[in-house]
């Protein structure tokens, strides 16, 4: 258990200062805790002897009086010591959290952990500043009191501290079997909150999805099963725990009897004399409650150690190499590189030996079934995940030896799937380069095809809008998005086609603000609608991770192969003719 204290001290940083004042000062009301004792002891052995005077007695009531009021302002000290170091300790630790998950592939995010991570942030660093740092100072308080009873017992003597001592080290020995006992179920408990934590999360972000398709009865039920599976859990917990404590407690009362026997049959016997023997009596009901205090407090260390090792696994998932220092130059080498570039998500390889060039100012397309891989191409620029194998030049330079700031600001994305967040509508713009003054904004905004509608919105620009844009249309999301990169204004566009899922009317305005967007710059295309990609410089066509033609639309088309079948069939289908 001291181990687990060790840990909280090992993360507390620049705040250990505090955590261990507070311990002092914790050390300090243990030992006051006990001057009532020492002091009642003193009063009555001197009235016994028929030495005590008015004064000594006055002076024992003052020295009462104050050892309470001192032990008063040791108790807040401690308290406002751990506590405001629990709570200042977690916000850097949420920071340093924060900095990390900026720095993980993208990969990760896709992963289903998107409820560990919540359930990190919102049960298990709450868990431990909430819950443990109270205390923390008063476990070394429970450890510090029972040794100073166990001395007092061998100062009465030698054969009650012998007792004592192996009564308190049978309590021990209980106490880490608990412990070890906790320690599995506490990691149970911890996972499946969790599961809980990510059932919600599925629940609430497709609760329109599962309605559609009347599927509350089966989803709900999912939910149900994760709140009676966490409920379970937690009850194994208590269930496992309580024998464990009861034993301690057994003992805890076993052993004062015994004590108070002992003690008994010494003085009866002329073992002990009298003034020792009722020091003795003064302690007995206070003799274990330090080592049993400690062990009520057993639960929460366990399940804070859980946390821990949560926590712990967070931080210890690899970043991003991100230790690049080369800058972008103008060369004469292609804007975009890939040589030989071999990716796998698991073990299974995605792209396999892909390798094109684009240069400047040229438009790349890719085109093919879905799953081949032409999404993974346009991340693997952007580093969401590194290369397998191979590189990805920019400009000549492996993108691994520049600076990801350097690198993103040359990169623009859009895609269909767009996030806008809760604020207002002149900030969500401004995100593209946020020292860009508010003329910017609104000319970016012109020239995305938004200003209009924004200056219909209640506040226009500083119109609040929902998370996730969910108070305007997915063509308005849209060119917000775009607005966004034409403020941004860097030299390479992601674009994974925006218009494959919006009506006409905005299907016109946001290729109206994608050429805006385009305006001069290198584009790597992800192409839904083969009719919007005819004037493309190459055209690549993906098929299991490998690139299965590549060449212009005229070149392609003369080939009859998989791009000319594509056309074909959607020449057919929708009557579009080249």
């Amino acid at each position: 258990m001291i181990g687990m204290i060790r840990r909280i001290l090992g993360v507390s940083g620049k705040y250990r200062g505090r955590i261990y004042g507070a311990m002092g000062c914790s050390f300090l009301k243990g030992l006051l805790m006990k001057v009532p004792i020492i002091l009642t002891y003193f009063i009555v052995t001197t009235y016994i002897d028929g030495t005590l005077t008015k004064k000594t007695a006055l002076y024992g009531a003052f020295a009462l009086a104050a050892s309470i009021i001192v032990q008063a302002i040791f108790q807040y000290l401690a308290d406002r010591l751990q506590s405001g170091a629990g709570y200042l300790i977690f916000a850097d630790m949420r920071m340093k959290l924060g900095e990390h998950l900026r720095r993980l592939p993208m990969g990760y995010f896709t992963e289903g952990n998107i409820g560990k991570i919540s359930s990190v942030l919102s049960t298990d660093m709450v868990f431990i500043e909430e819950n443990c740092m109270m205390v923390l100072a008063d476990m070394m308080s429970y450890l510090f009191s029972q040794a100073i009873m166990i001395i007092f017992m061998f100062v009465f003597d030698w054969r009650l501290g012998i007792v004592s001592l192996l009564i308190t080290g049978c309590m021990v020995l209980l106490g880490r079997g608990m412990m070890k006992n906790d320690l599995v179920h506490s990691d149970e408990k911890q996972e499946a909150a969790e599961i809980q934590t990510q059932a919600v999360l599925d629940f609430t972000e497709g609760i329109g999805i599962i309605k559609t398709y009347n599927l509350l009865g089966d989803k709900s039920k999912e939910l149900t099963d994760s709140f009676d599976t966490n409920c379970r859990v937690n009850l194994d917990f208590e269930f496992s725990h309580h024998p464990y404590k009861r034993g301690v407690f057994l003992i805890y009362g076993i052993g004062t009897v015994v004590m108070l026997a002992l003690s008994a049959f010494l003085y009866t016997k002329g073992y002990m004399e009298r003034q020792y023997f009722f020091g003795m009596l003064l302690c007995l009901f206070d003799l274990f409650v330090p080592i049993k205090s400690f062990y009520d407090q057993e639960a929460r260390l366990t399940v804070m150690s859980a946390c821990m090792d949560r926590i712990e696994a967070l931080f210890a998932e690899k970043e991003l190499d991100d230790s690049g220092t080369q800058q972008l130059s103008e060369t004469n080498a292609p804007e975009i590189e890939y040589r030989n570039v071999t990716f796998a998500y698991d073990k299974n390889d995605i792209l396999k030996n892909v390798s094109f060039k684009a240069d400047k100012g040229t438009m790349t397309a890719l085109v093919g079934p879905s799953g081949g891989g032409k999404s993974t191409i346009a991340s693997l620029l952007t580093r969401f995940w590194d290369v397998k194998s191979g590189e990805i030049l920019l400009r000549g330079t492996d993108i691994r030896k520049i600076p990801l700031t350097t690198l993103m600001d040359n990169i623009s994305m859009v895609f269909q799937r767009v996030y806008l967040f809760q604020d207002t509508v002149y900030h969500n713009i401004a995100l593209g380069r946020p020292d860009a003054s508010r003329e910017e904004v609104i000319e970016a905004a012109k020239k995305a095809r938004c200003y209009d509608f924004i200056m219909e919105l209640p506040d226009g620009f500083d119109t609040v809008i929902g998370e996730g844009g969910a108070s305007l249309s997915g063509g308005q999301v849209q060119r917000l998005s775009i607005a966004r990169c034409i403020l941004k204004d860097s030299p390479i566009v992601i674009l994974d086609e925006a218009t494959a899922s919006v009506d006409a009317d905005n299907e016109s305005y946001i290729q109206q603000a994608i050429s805006e967007l385009c305006k001069g710059k290198t584009l790597l295309v992800i192409a839904h609608r083969l009719n919007t990609i005819t004037h493309a410089d190459n055209i690549m066509v993906i098929k299991d991770g490998q690139i299965a033609e590549s060449g212009d639309h005229e070149k392609l088309m003369r080939q009859d192969g998989i791009y000319h079948s594509m056309v074909t069939k959607r020449a057919v289908s929708t009557g579009w003719k080249n």
